[in-house]
């Protein structure tokens, strides 16, 4: 089995380095909500684009929505959600905490061994009133999955788009469930982001378009770096499927508390669109045009968290090692996830190099999300833009004044070129798309 790297470190680069800070700190902070720093932010930005580019810009046959957080109550009543989204809930006689049933051993408190209640069904959704006077507002409720967005409108998308099935409808936006026992720092929270398709397809081909999903969402973390030995596929079993599921394969990453569901690949059968044309009374069959054959499309649904992606590729680029006696920890970052793209770091506050340096920063800013740093020495600073996944930095120092080239360093290899000021933003692109960093012998050093 893979070696496992220790939350505790992911938690405390993440505080450190600013990509996830404890939400409310100064107050105490609030269970299981947290907020994403100027490097999380980056990260999370970044996920979001890999995911749409390749699941919506990259193809003809899915396209993009974005619905409402708060929906018809209907909606819920429709879906199943109301009746069973549900979890069994137990509460310790002794110390009154509650835990999920099915996540507890035996009969006794996790925390303090006293006696458990009998299971009891919690309902998973957060309730809210809409309407300005509360007595006599409507119950509504904040969406906990983005899909039944989708399913409500695709009749407006396929008369609005024009496209034939197969077709995929993607969503990315915020869910919330008010989870029993969230935790594991953002792996479970509250309040997350989904990234979901809904793809439609012809009954009797839903077998095959579950197999091509299945593969096509497993390759694509091994494409932004995640280490295949580190991840899975799990099929459910027939006691475990969701009630509108007809097949499921999870993708599970080995985080640090073990093997974990990272993204659920599920085969919905027509069971929404029923369900939608039963509660609303309006038909939401599909009609070919070429054959004129009328059917209920069932669906595909690969749902990946953006949380859970974020905290997977965190967790899988960190690495510490030892460079001439000294410990370096790193992000191995897939570039295209990298936050910052590239550190300008003047080798000095020297006032001569400053006016360079800001130069060569406001060139690359337009093309690139930058960062530039001279605080402390060039030392300190490489292991800071090594610490947030920084692919390349840029060294401005006396020679460049007369020469009017820089250095590019390398994150991963720690190799060095060195290159005309000129030009500069053609070298960082073509880096930053997978040309190989071709360092000189007279330059491939590794840098304290």
């Amino acid at each position: 089995m893979p070696s496992k790297v220790d939350m505790d470190k992911i938690v405390s680069l993440c505080k450190r380095r600013g990509f996830v800070f404890p939400s409310s700190e100064i107050y105490g902070g609030l269970a299981s909500c947290w907020d994403y720093g100027p490097m999380g932010a980056e990260l999370k930005r970044n996920v979001k684009e890999a995911w749409w580019k390749v699941m919506v810009h990259e193809r003809d046959d899915v396209v993009g929505l974005d619905t409402s957080i708060m929906m018809h109550p209907g909606v819920w009543a429709a879906s199943g959600h109301i009746d069973n989204f549900t979890d069994p809930l137990v509460e310790c006689k002794s110390c009154h905490l509650r835990w999920r049933a099915d996540a507890v051993e035996g009969e006794k408190c996790p925390k303090c061994g006293g006696e458990l209640t009998e299971p009891r069904m919690f309902n998973l959704m957060f309730k809210t009133s809409m309407g300005p006077v509360e007595e006599e507002a409507s119950t509504v409720y904040l969406r906990p999955e983005t899909a039944q967005g989708i399913f409500v409108n695709f009749e407006n998308v396929v008369t609005s788009s024009r496209k034939k099935l197969p077709l995929g409808i993607a969503q990315i936006g915020k869910s919330f469930r008010n989870e029993i026992t969230p935790g594991n720092f953002i792996f479970r929270t509250r309040e997350f982001e989904h990234m979901e398709v809904e793809y439609f397809v012809k009954p009797g081909t839903d077998e095959k378009w579950l197999d091509y999903w299945v593969k096509e969402r497993f390759d694509w973390y091994v494409k932004l770096g995640i280490k295949k030995e580190n991840l899975r596929l799990r099929q459910h079993g027939k006691d475990e499927l969701a009630h509108y599921a007809k097949d499921c394969y999870d993708v599970e990453y080995l985080f640090p508390m073990g093997w974990s569901e990272l993204e659920g690949i599920a085969n919905r059968g027509d069971f929404d669109l029923t369900q939608h044309a039963k509660g609303s009374g309006k038909e939401l069959s599909y009609r070919d045009a070429e054959t004129g054959e009328k059917y209920v499309p069932y669906v595909i649904e690969p749902s990946a968290g953006v949380d859970r992606s974020v905290l997977a590729f965190l967790v899988d680029a960190y690495d510490e090692e030892e460079v001439q006696g000294e410990k370096r920890t790193v992000l191995h970052l897939h570039h295209s996830l990298a936050p910052i793209k590239v550190g300008v770091l003047p080798l000095s506050r020297n006032e001569k190099l400053t006016p360079l340096a800001k130069e060569v920063f406001k060139r690359l800013c337009p093309n690139f999300m930058t960062d530039y740093d001279d605080s402390q020495s060039i030392g300190r600073r490489y292991r800071r833009q090594d610490e947030i996944g920084t692919p390349f930095c840029v060294t401005i120092d006396f020679e460049s004044l007369e020469d009017k080239q820089v250095t590019i360093r390398e994150r991963d290899c720690l190799a060095q070129i060195r290159v005309p000021i000129d030009g500069l933003e053609k070298v960082i692109e073509a880096k930053l798309k997978g040309e190989a960093f071709d360092a000189s012998s007279l330059w491939a050093t590794r840098e304290k």
